[in-house]
């Protein structure tokens, strides 16, 4: 088998006008089926606009199909873990929208579900398959910046529609923590390549039920820093920066450069003020299609495997209990 055969459960924003173009872009990888609880008819909508072969109006139905080798979950946050499980005990793999859960403890069972049930599980952020991410690892470890002692991350958008959308409901996992502030923990995380050991977070809610606006610190053993701000509240802010002892280097389109045609840009800053620019194109979206498909095929580890995917849920969580608390916690340790 050269192809992997995608279905996706629902029809999402998201889906429509990210992932399902970047499946029919990859090399190897199909789109042949898409569902819909809906009783609008939506799944069969969207596969004529996008010439899917199969539409389902049931997830359940979707499952049943033996041809379908994957599926792709970018449901409402609170579902996924529900989601994934069914998926992965029906055989398939699974491609799940972040955050993969709302816990730690669900994050570890469905993905004890996948393994039981032999099938690969990743959580998406794609942002980290455009080869920008790379060259940024690639300049640090040369030492140009020296010795890093900060990564700073801002993830934020304006949510104009703020009436009955589920981003803003706590029974749908919503909150900006939940929707982008898991990008800057990634990121920081992925940077730094350890744990943070301590975090102080505080949200702002504006009279919802879900922090409107998070920020946060996230403390390592080494001493380094990792400071972020998260925001459906904002102007739409999307970046990252490194900084060293001797420069430092900044992201400024960091998890949507498709919004500029792929275009990533990296400036690096040396300490005597010089500014060095590259700019760095590349399909992110495709990129992390095809990569994991290509896992698939090969019964390979994805590059952010399960044990990340935990970690990260472990920080996110250890953020809403300082929130709670109003003090800095210690993250707890998890295998």
């Amino acid at each position: 088998m050269s192809i992997v055969n995608w279905g996706i459960l629902s029809t999402a924003d998201i889906a429509r006008k990210l992932t399902i173009p970047a499946i029919l872009r990859a090399k190897n990888a199909e789109l042949i089926a898409i569902a819909s609880h809906s009783a609008s008819g939506s799944a069969s909508l969207q596969a004529k606009k996008f010439n899917i072969p199969k539409a389902y109006h049931s997830f359940e139905e979707l499952l049943n199909d033996p041809s379908i080798d994957a599926v792709y979950i970018p449901l409402p946050n609170h579902l996924h873990a529900e989601w994934v499980k069914k998926a992965a005990e029906a055989g398939k793999h699974v491609l799940c929208e972040k955050p993969a859960a709302l816990t730690v403890e669900d994050t570890k069972e469905m993905i004890e579900v996948c393994e039981k049930n032999n099938v690969l599980f990743m959580e998406t952020f794609m942002y980290q398959y455009h080869p920008q991410n790379q060259r940024v690892r690639d300049i640090i470890t040369t030492g140009e910046i020296g010795d890093v002692k900060l990564v700073r991350s801002h993830c934020s958008f304006f949510l104009d529609n703020k009436n009955g959308n589920f981003r803003l409901t706590t029974e749908t996992g919503g909150g900006s923590l939940y929707d982008v502030g898991v990008y800057c923990i990634h990121t920081i995380r992925d940077i730094l390549k350890q744990e943070p050991t301590h975090v102080y977070a505080k949200a702002i809610h504006k009279g919802n039920p879900v922090d409107i606006s998070t920020t946060g610190i996230m403390e390592f053993d080494n001493g380094v820093k990792g400071v972020f701000d998260c925001s459906m509240d904002m102007a739409q802010h999307m970046s990252y920066e490194v900084v060293g002892t001797k420069g430092i280097i900044q992201v400024p389109r960091a998890y949507r450069p498709d919004l500029f045609n792929g275009e990533g840009i990296i400036q690096v800053i040396s300490n005597d003020g010089e500014v060095r620019k590259e700019i760095i194109e590349g399909d992110e979206y495709k990129l992390a299609m095809e990569h994991i498909s290509d896992c698939m095929l090969n019964q390979a580890e994805p590059r952010y495997d399960s044990k990340s995917t935990i970690h990260n849920m472990n920080t996110l969580e250890a953020c809403f209990a300082s929130i709670k608390s109003g003090t800095e916690v210690e993250v707890s340790r998890v295998d």
